[in-house]
């Protein structure tokens, strides 16, 4: 997606009849259309090809001539049983950049595993660390391990890209969910690769910098404040009306906040519990300290500065209408970004794409509708 919003086409290839799993992930849906299928598959094309046949696989090793990128995410081996593995691509198309993303590699003890987030969240420490300090593991509220890996197969694939322009020649790319839930536990992972400290959960807090969480104020709403330095720290208390914390030698500075967590914690959070949530928005305002409140959707998409950046789009679905999604999340100074075109439906552009970029003629692709191989929007699903 983060590629078509940046003017690649995507041809998104999926199974005829159900297509892509999470076009049935739901509710909520709209006129049968998932809204999780729609919020990560704008700026694509679909084509509905049924891959277990010779006839399918001949369109796509003819798609990967044409196209500069291969995306795939079966479990290792699986497409080179079809003929579709990096090996086979890579005969007929030096120059193809082939990206897999798999659960745990393309190799390995686990590589032949299903990979879903939650399990490699867990099995990468994500789980270990997150939810209250002495509650059960919780899992992030959405899929940050698979989000994350699809930033870095992003990042690799332009590199690659870039790499190929230099040299004339492709490359195979592994990208997987463990390795990246590894990769992004930061500090977490060094202070135990390098001082040997084991990981908790703390809740909304930091291991490492206190105050550094959210607050419950007196209407019951959820307030983050950060004090990330000393000096931060002192502002906090002068908002706070505190000063006298200032003074106290617990305290002096971040390792001694963190020491003596509990006690500072406990003090920060009676009082802030003394005043409602805009009251101290109105305190903080200006005050140089890192501050927010806890956020719902209805919050987040009617923020300000949200609406300021673009954050949400719309865009006309040629099913229900007009749609609401989440925007790009970076800019350019030079271009702008496009967010034109609706998620697919199944098969939508499978005739346009046979016709405009292999030259299909009305009268194959017909045999090919007729034979299954194929599917569009305008033919009858049949259950997977």
């Amino acid at each position: 997606m983060l590629l078509g919003d940046m003017g690649a086409d995507i041809i998104k290839v999926e199974k005829p009849g159900c297509g892509d799993d999470t076009r049935s992930w739901g509710p909520p849906f709209v006129q049968k259309e998932s809204c999780y299928f729609m919020s990560v598959n704008r700026n694509k094309r679909s084509i509905a090809v049924d891959i277990k046949q010779p006839k399918g696989v001949a369109i796509i090793r003819e798609l990967a001539k044409n196209s500069d990128v291969m995306i795939e995410n079966f479990v290792p081996g699986g497409l080179d049983k079809l003929g579709l593995g990096y090996e086979d691509m890579k005969k007929i198309a030096p120059s193809l950049i082939y990206c897999s993303i798999t659960g745990y590699g393309s190799d390995g003890p686990l590589a032949k595993r299903a990979g879903y987030d939650v399990v490699a969240a867990a099995m990468g420490g994500l789980l270990h660390i997150t939810g209250n300090e002495d509650g059960d593991p919780v899992r992030v509220g959405v899929a940050m391990t698979d989000i994350s890996t699809g930033l870095y197969a992003h990042g690799a694939i332009m590199a690659a890209i870039l790499q190929r322009q230099k040299t004339g020649e492709g490359q195979k790319i592994d990208c997987n969910l463990l390795s990246t839930q590894v990769a992004v536990l930061s500090h977490i992972g060094s202070n135990y690769l390098i001082a040997g400290k084991e990981a908790k959960k703390w809740g909304t807090g930091h291991e490492s910098i206190v105050p550094y969480q959210a607050f419950k104020t007196s209407d019951g709403a959820f307030l983050v404040v950060g004090g990330g330095n000393d000096q931060q720290f002192s502002s906090v208390c002068k908002v706070l009306g505190m000063e006298h914390l200032l003074n106290d030698s617990r305290y002096t500075s971040n390792r001694d906040r963190v020491k003596n967590r509990r006690p500072l914690i406990a003090t920060l959070s009676k009082r802030l519990s003394e005043r409602t949530m805009a009251e101290w928005l109105e305190a903080f305002e200006g005050s140089g300290v890192p501050y927010g409140p806890v956020n719902s959707m209805q919050e987040t998409f009617t923020n300000p500065q949200v609406i300021h950046n673009g954050m949400v789009q719309e865009i006309e679905h040629p099913v229900v209408g007009k749609i609401r999604i989440p925007g790009s999340a970076v800019r350019f100074s030079s271009q702008s970004i496009q967010n034109s075109e609706p998620p697919p439906l199944l098969g939508q552009h499978t005739g346009q794409i046979l016709k405009e970029i292999l030259d299909y003629s009305d009268f194959q692709i017909n045999q090919l509708k007729e034979e299954h191989i194929i599917e569009d929007e305008n033919l009858p699903q049949e259950s997977c």
